[in-house]
């Protein structure tokens, strides 16, 4: 880090000096209130991510109370080190600093055996649950004894490599924590407001008539948000009680020109074809567009644009609206998570019908 950087992060203290040095910082400071209802840890194995990580709490802390705890590792490091900086992020209220919240920020280098959980963690202020923000590929660090500390995880599928193996990493933590953690992937974040707008445009009553005859689906997405496309998918399967082609032994239909093709059966035994295709120019969901005869309905973003664009069209009723569109920046759909607190049940609902979509390449 340069020390431009360096100073952002606040004052540099050593580890175990940390408690008598916040002290300080607070009977130094004219804020009136410390606030915070969470520890808040955002972790990546990037080593240059603390500068963008404070700049994201600052963000975060505007409207969510919490003590941050930024945590970079330099696994590669040939010599274990750990060096620690405190600041706080504050907020004004007519004028002046009214409320503050703690960061402290972590550089953990070289081997990290019992290092994150004993050094790291000794510093989250007690009772308050654990949001943590697990940036990028899950590791070896990602083991029973950390996630067992985690109330809430944060996870963006839509960098890993090998989806089908962090997901299957997930579901063992999910098991071994006894469902106690609650885990939010910010991939199916990207899908809300999609989600919203169609369940909106199907309380149409003609839209109503129409879901028992739809017969095709097609989604468009950037390439490197297969997995909040396949949720959308999934969301829309188990919604509408399609079952998959894989549950019925079908084949999925590898039309020509069709990159990623399902195969679903309706409640009332019709055959549904699905279609994802890809577009790098697209936004990171594009358009989702379920047919039945005559009818369409359909959802479409474009690139930058802060709106979704909703539009039913029957024989005779046409219906065009717009509506917000999902946040792009990691932090911004973070905040829209905590926002919404809850258990996520909705996802553990879609999960099966996407794990079957997501391994069927």
């Amino acid at each position: 880090m340069t020390a431009e950087e360096e100073a952002a992060l606040g004052l540099e203290v050593p580890v175990d000096s940390i408690d008598g040095e916040l002290r300080k910082l607070w009977e130094a400071d004219e804020a009136s209130t410390n606030a915070s209802l969470m520890n808040l840890a955002l972790y990546s194995e990037d080593p240059e991510s603390l500068r963008s990580n404070s700049e994201a709490a600052l963000q975060l802390t505007r409207e969510h109370a919490c003590r941050a705890l930024l945590i970079a590792m330099d696994r590669k490091a040939p010599e274990a080190s750990i060096r620690s900086w405190i600041t706080a992020h504050c907020h004004l209220a007519h004028g002046k600093k009214s409320v503050c919240c703690e960061q402290l920020a972590f550089l953990l280098s070289g081997k990290a055996t019992g290092r994150l959980r004993n050094t790291v963690f000794a510093h989250m202020a007690s009772d308050l649950p654990l949001v943590f923000w697990w940036q990028g590929e899950l590791s070896s660090i990602f083991e029973e004894r950390l996630y067992r500390m985690i109330d809430r995880l944060i996870v963006d599928s839509s960098g890993w490599a090998d989806p089908v193996a962090g997901f299957e990493r997930l579901e063992e933590a999910l098991t071994d924590a006894r469902n106690w953690m609650v885990l939010q992937d910010l991939s199916w974040t990207r899908t809300y407001h999609y989600r919203l707008s169609v369940a909106a445009l199907f309380d149409d009553l003609v839209a109503q008539r129409a879901l028992g005859e739809v017969n095709a689906v097609r989604i468009v997405a950037q390439p490197a948000h297969r997995t909040s496309a396949l949720m959308m998918l999934a969301w829309l399967a188990t919604q509408a009680g399609w079952r998959t082609g894989l549950e019925l032994g079908l084949a999925a239909e590898r039309a020509a020109g069709c990159e990623e093709c399902f195969v679903f059966e309706s409640r009332e035994g019709g055959s549904i074809t699905a279609r994802v295709a890809w577009d790098e120019e697209a936004a990171p969901l594009g358009v989702v567009e379920i047919k039945a005869p005559g009818c369409t309905v359909s959802v479409r973003r474009e690139p930058g644009a802060g709106y979704l664009q909703q539009r039913l069209e029957c024989p005779g009723h046409v219906v065009t609206q717009s509506g917000p569109a999902d946040a792009d920046s990691p932090w911004e759909l973070v905040a829209d998570q905590l926002s919404r607190g809850g258990r996520n049940s909705l996802f553990q609902k879609v999960r099966p019908t996407f794990m079957e979509l997501l391994g069927s390449r």
